[in-house]
């Protein structure tokens, strides 16, 4: 299980010393949520605070693009240091083109579904992907509860990567917590991401060595 603590829900006041604690812990990634306030109903960090990040992370950045017309942008953002960029499907209208200009890019591609797209919209392209990411809950927002029938969709994708792609990477995203956890790697999930469950505890390197151990 690889874990990618959510900096959607760092100290933004000092979001310094959250990058040294993830560093220092058993996370594996930096999880950072692009969003432009259109795709989504909220604003988040760009370019510039990840190029920031990235000086001071020392383990890859999984760069979650909830913005529109995201090909505009693959490029600056491998720039700035993105290791992982995830799209939207439902914001790529040429899904297998973006998918291949990432990957061009030297980047790993990732393909994001919202809670309401099904998961057979993948079936033609889960192929190219490295990694799918399952939203659970409705994206532009952090400490949200998690929705349950994620589930029935992560079983669903365990399908279609059992088929076309058993490499592919299943991360889940929302509502993320040590009470889900097990359940959600007994499904098939291969990547955590966790934001308000880690950086709300007063022992958030422990939060990340528990998920890690489930």
């Amino acid at each position: 299980m690889l874990i990618a603590p959510s900096l959607l829900s760092a100290n933004f006041a000092n979001l310094q010393a959250d990058i040294e604690m993830v560093n220092q812990s058993d996370a594996d990634w930096f999880h950072v949520d692009v969003m432009d306030g259109v795709f989504v109903p909220n604003i988040s960090f760009g370019q510039p605070i990840i190029s920031h990040i990235k000086k001071h992370a020392k383990k890859p950045l999984d760069v979650h693009l909830m913005i529109i017309d995201p090909d505009r942008y693959i490029e600056s953002f491998k720039s700035v240091g993105a290791d992982i960029l995830t799209v939207q499907a439902e914001a790529c209208t040429h899904l297998h083109r973006t998918i291949m200009h990432i990957k061009q890019s030297g980047m790993k591609a990732g393909v994001a579904l919202n809670p309401h797209t099904p998961v057979c919209m993948l079936e033609n392209v889960v192929e190219y992907c490295d990694m799918v990411l399952i939203m659970s809950v409705n994206p532009g927002f952090g400490g949200q509860k998690f929705i349950e029938n994620t589930y029935r969709k992560i079983e669903e994708l365990v399908i279609l990567k059992n088929k076309y792609n058993p490499d592919l990477l299943i991360e889940v995203d929302g509502g993320v917590n040590l009470e889900n956890a097990q359940k959600l790697r007994d499904c098939g999930v291969n990547v955590l991401v966790a934001g308000n469950s880690i950086f709300s505890d007063k022992n958030p390197a422990k939060v990340i060595e528990q998920l890690k151990q489930v």
